[in-house]
């Protein structure tokens, strides 16, 4: 059980940012050798998003500027920026200090949290701690991934997976008991390294000729490995956070799982014993956009109504890293 917090850290706004280009199966037909059967039998996917001619800051700015209209804030309120990514615009500054400079929150630090698809979830922890402590009065934390940037259209077992979008919250000091994440748990195996990566840019493998020859700067992945990895362990830490906290899989009003494979977010409801009704699924239009997946769905799912004040929301994802983690919070909104 999570300790006594001296303030509650609470959402307080919720808003998403998606490019206007549709790319469907069909279109990735035309590319590499698939179907559009094949691509929504395997995944869920029926299209994505795709970003052209402007960098992940640009999304991000955009997600940030839309919480601030729904909070009616000055961006000088803000205290820090949290930007989970993992095709930042550049290796430094941080995208965090991109964004922090377009939307002018001159009062604002902030940095990038890198943990892949687990991305959110890692951020909205570490987020929510200043609010806790009482040091910071808001926090926005944004997952933002153009991930068309660093995938190989060559290869099919990965371009057909990815989307480009971003997505954030405010998080806000709260002193209404009860209210604001109530507990989280987070995971890294480094020794998942070899099953999900992208090797060339580094230190390891500064670019190069030859690593551009070698397609180093692009994802690669074990397929079958990181499927049965996230299946396992999305299940095992969201059921090991509620039951922790003194709660049942039957007392969660929203899951809000990382966007990654129809089927895996299937089989981990299932594993954890969970009504379909009860799991937001977006998958099929925007795709895997990585850091972006979850605060994307969890737009969507205020759009739709799906949360209202006091409702129990768990938000979960598995990532290259390989990193896993879970979010509990009591909705405030």
């Amino acid at each position: 059980m999570a300790e006594e917090r001296r303030y509650g850290a609470i959402i307080t706004a919720v808003a998403s940012y998606l490019p206007d280009k549709v790319m469907a199966n069909h279109d990735l037909e035309r590319i590499v050798d698939t179907s559009d059967s094949w691509i929504r039998e395997r995944t869920g996917i029926t299209e994505r998003r795709i970003l052209e001619g402007r960098p992940t800051s640009y999304m991000a700015a955009e997600v940030a500027r839309r919480l601030l209209a729904r909070r009616r804030l000055d961006p000088a309120e803000l205290d820090l920026i949290i930007v989970a990514t993992i095709s930042p615009d550049m290796f430094f500054p941080a995208t965090a200090c991109l964004v922090q400079d377009q939307i002018g929150a001159r009062g604002a630090w902030g940095f990038d949290l890198s943990a892949a698809c687990s991305g959110f979830v890692f951020a909205l922890a570490t987020g929510a701690q200043f609010i806790e402590s009482g040091t910071h009065r808001r926090v926005m934390v944004i997952g933002a991934d153009k991930m068309s940037s660093i995938t190989d259209m060559q290869d099919r077992s990965t371009c057909v997976l990815f989307g480009d979008g971003a997505g954030g919250v405010l998080l806000e000091r709260s002193e209404e008991p009860g209210l604001g994440m109530i507990d989280f748990e987070m995971h890294v195996d480094g020794a998942g390294c070899e099953h999900l990566h992208m090797k060339g840019g580094g230190s390891l493998f500064p670019a190069s000729h030859e690593t551009v020859d070698q397609r180093l700067h692009y994802i690669r992945q074990e397929g079958r490995t990181v499927f049965k990895f996230a299946v396992v362990k999305m299940a095992e830490v969201s059921l090991s956070l509620v039951a922790r906290n003194g709660l049942k899989v039957e007392d969660l009003d929203l899951f809000v799982p990382h966007q990654a494979n129809l089927r895996i977010i299937e089989a981990t409801a299932d594993r954890m014993g969970l009504p379909r009704e009860k799991v937001m699924v977006n998958i099929d239009r925007y795709a895997n956009t990585t850091g972006g997946t979850i605060p994307i769905a969890l737009s969507e799912a205020c759009e739709l109504g799906r949360l209202k004040k006091g409702d129990l929301l768990l938000m979960t994802a598995v990532g290259g890293g390989m990193t896993w983690g879970s979010a509990l919070f009591r909705w405030a909104i």
